[in-house]
């Protein structure tokens, strides 16, 4: 009895954690696009400078990728520029 208990909660945790993931990966959208640019303007500190300037990097290489429909390169600079704006 307790060890189909665990093997159906390992199931449950298995298929579980790739929703989250899902919902914090950013979409390669206009409107992503937009609030990600109006959170970087909002960067105006000099110590922030070269975070800035590594975030604004990523989202050319994003919005290149957009114009050219490579979806997944999209999203994956824009995910650069969110940790360039953090770290």
């Amino acid at each position: 009895m307790l060890k189909s208990t665990l093997v159906a909660a390992a199931f449950a945790i298995a298929f579980i954690q790739p929703a989250f993931a899902q919902d914090t990966m950013m979409k390669c959208d206009d409107a992503s696009m937009m609030k990600m640019q109006t959170e970087m303007d909002a960067m105006t500190d000099s110590a922030m400078k070269e975070k800035k300037e590594m975030a604004m990097k990523e989202m050319d290489m994003a919005k290149e990728a957009m114009k050219a429909n490579k979806t997944d390169d999209c999203m994956m600079h824009m995910e650069g520029a969110m940790k360039a704006m953090k770290k």
